[in-house]
């Protein structure tokens, strides 16, 4: 198979997967609010292929979610590729110029930070078109709704991220699907495991009590 085959094919199944865990794993988490693990695919697709396919992906879903399922139109469209694109697309660039664990670190809580302002934004801005909001009401939603809620999102797609890219980059190399690499620098990274762990077990217990689960 040729690159560009290879990366057409690669671009297909990782939206197929985006798409399935987006229709189906949609937690709710407060209001109208539901958090799904579909832009951990994407970001995975991000590091191990680069910023490009993120973002192929995270259009190709958002698309297609538009004509399936949604009920938000262009605009939730929009939204949806500006909020995956600020995350993959920002933790993939880093990882791509520091190819270390440091890297990723970097790259996946830049990609927080970064998904955090540019969602507050449009929230102010677009939430009110879309979801029939008065604008006031919506500003006086962004610091005690908005921003925990995008915060908690972030945690979750930066921990669970983390902690599969090492088993999935493993399993991908040892059936030839990614190349191997030519050096590959041992690092111990045991203490950031837990770290991401524990941000996981955090945001989830957060998601529950949300709910009033637990």
């Amino acid at each position: 198979m040729n690159s560009k085959a290879q990366k057409i094919t690669t671009i297909g199944m990782l939206s197929a997967i985006t798409y399935v865990i987006m229709a189906v794993g949609r937690i709710p988490v407060v209001l109208f609010l539901k958090y799904d693990p579909s832009d951990v695919i994407v970001t995975l697709g991000g590091l191990i292929w680069g910023p490009v396919t993120s973002c192929a992906v995270s259009v190709i879903v958002a698309v297609i979610e538009m004509v399936t399922v949604s009920e938000t139109g262009i605009i939730g469209c929009i939204m949806n590729i500006l909020q995956t694109l600020s995350f993959a697309c920002t933790a993939a660039v880093i990882y791509k110029k520091k190819h270390t664990l440091s890297g990723a670190v970097m790259g996946l809580a830049a990609g927080c930070a970064v998904t955090v302002v540019v969602m507050l934004l449009w929230n102010y801005l677009v939430t009110p078109i879309y979801m029939g909001y008065p604008r006031e009401a919506v500003a006086e939603m962004l610091l005690p709704v908005f921003l925990p809620f995008n915060l908690l999102k972030g945690g979750l797609n930066a921990s669970i991220t983390f902690l599969l890219y090492k088993p999935v980059i493993t399993a991908l190399r040892k059936s030839g699907c990614v190349a191997r690499a030519a050096e590959e620098k041992k690092a111990r990274h045991g203490g950031m495991i837990l770290a991401a762990a524990v941000i996981l077990a955090t945001c989830i217990l957060f998601i529950l009590s949300m709910n009033g689960i637990i």
